[in-house]
């Protein structure tokens, strides 16, 4: 049996919310299940690009097999994961609201954390929701 499988055998699965993000996701599957960024890569033998991804640094563009490996491990169909990236080329902006996004509250100036590490969908400092903050933003 390789470590693939093996690791299946104790993993909790972890399903994709509606429109969520590659980064968010991978984060709260590492958290549900206690993994490192590092961890998770090794698992599925794609080594430190999980890191990469979570803080969406997507240069290069993550192939093929590397989701491949990693759908193995999380057990969620490789095209899924690929709709969970942002569009090659696209800068920082929800395409879901089209709006830009911001990097810090506006509410107390705290810098956002990347979205592998929300857990609560507000900031982390204030408490702000963060659906209260769309105001702030600007549209694309």
């Amino acid at each position: 049996m390789n470590n693939t499988k093996e690791a299946q055998l104790w993993l909790f699965p972890v399903e994709p919310s509606n429109g969520e993000s590659l980064s968010h996701f991978l984060g709260r599957f590492r958290r549900s299940n206690h993994l490192s960024p590092s961890a998770l890569g090794d698992l599925a033998g794609i080594g430190g690009v999980v890191a990469r991804w979570e803080r969406f640094h997507l240069n290069p563009f993550p192939t093929d097999e590397q989701f491949q490996a990693l759908a193995e491990v999380v057990d969620v169909d490789s095209s899924t994961l690929r709709e969970m990236l942002p569009p090659k080329g696209t800068g920082m902006k929800c395409d879901r609201h089209n709006l830009k996004l911001i990097s810090k509250c506006p509410n107390c100036r705290a810098k956002f954390k990347m979205p592998a590490l929300w857990e609560y969908g507000c900031c982390h400092r204030c408490r702000l929701p963060f659906a209260a903050i769309a105001q702030y933003q600007q549209s694309v």
